[in-house]
């Protein structure tokens, strides 16, 4: 509100101090209206061309323009012929400064390739080995010592009973509780058989 108390816009939302509805456009708010309206579409044509034809990029493009203009209204010679002109060389800028960005970060990856890999199955594998190594983390030592040589290195009881200096009877009955262990900490994990 003025000091004479007539209402004024707010300069930023274009309403009126009170809240209500503005009483006439602000310059600006209608100096914006009519570039979106002359130069949004054919800037947008222009901008498809140079991103390929990528629709959404090339609104962004357009999008990013037009709100520079609205940022520089003051700097803008309105009374000149066409601010198309400059409205083209702030798009072209903003499509080159985006293609030189993304050139300095790594490159996107389509997902395709991606598709093609077994990622399932070894997703899968991948995730039983850490469960199977984390149950047999809570067996003893001596349990875990068995199921290792026999079952992860593929030694006869016999051969496991020489690797680790004890009688082939023991390596036999610790491979019995080591098997019943590992089935209890693999179905607390949500492991059934």
């Amino acid at each position: 509100m003025r000091e004479d108390g007539a209402v004024t816009d707010h300069p930023f939302t274009g309403r009126g101090e009170d809240g209500g509805p503005p009483s006439r456009p602000a310059p600006d708010e209608e100096l914006m209206r009519t570039l979106y309206r002359d130069h949004a579409g054919p800037l947008l044509g222009f901008v498809s061309r140079l991103v390929a034809g990528d629709r959404q990029r090339a609104e962004d493009v357009v999008q990013e323009t037009l709100l520079r203009a609205w940022r520089n209204i003051h700097r803008l010679d309105v009374s000149a012929q066409s601010l198309r002109p400059w409205l083209v060389t702030v798009a072209r800028r903003i499509v080159i400064d985006g293609h030189r960005s993304s050139l300095a970060r790594p490159h996107e990856v389509n997902d395709s390739p991606l598709e093609l890999l077994p990622a399932e199955d070894e997703l899968d594998r991948a995730l039983r080995l850490m469960t199977i190594s984390e149950a047999l983390d809570d067996l003893t030592r001596a349990h875990r010592e068995v199921i290792v040589e026999t079952y992860l290195k593929g030694r006869t009881a016999n051969e496991a009973a020489a690797e680790l200096g004890i009688p082939a009877g023991t390596v036999r009955s610790r491979i019995f509780y080591a098997l019943r262990a590992l089935k209890l900490a693999l179905e607390e994990r949500g492991v059934t058989s």
